[in-house]
């Protein structure tokens, strides 16, 4: 899992948390920033996501080419 990967699924936990709490004490602004932070994080983590797979295929291929 790369660092990008780490920091989205906190700040998406994060946000979670917070939306939770939002709802649970009626905090309609709480509750979007949570919302907002919890999108944030699942966008950071697919980005991280990808760049990993990129670098895995990029790295078979090199293998590949030097058989």
């Amino acid at each position: 899992m790369s660092t990008q990967e780490t920091r989205g699924t906190v700040k998406k936990l994060t946000g979670e948390l917070k939306e939770a709490a939002g709802i649970v004490t009626g905090d309609k602004k709480l509750e979007r920033k949570g919302a907002t932070q919890r999108a944030e994080g699942a966008a950071q983590e697919s980005v991280g996501k990808l760049k990993r797979k990129v670098g895995e295929l990029v790295d078979a291929v090199a293998t590949a080419i030097k058989e």
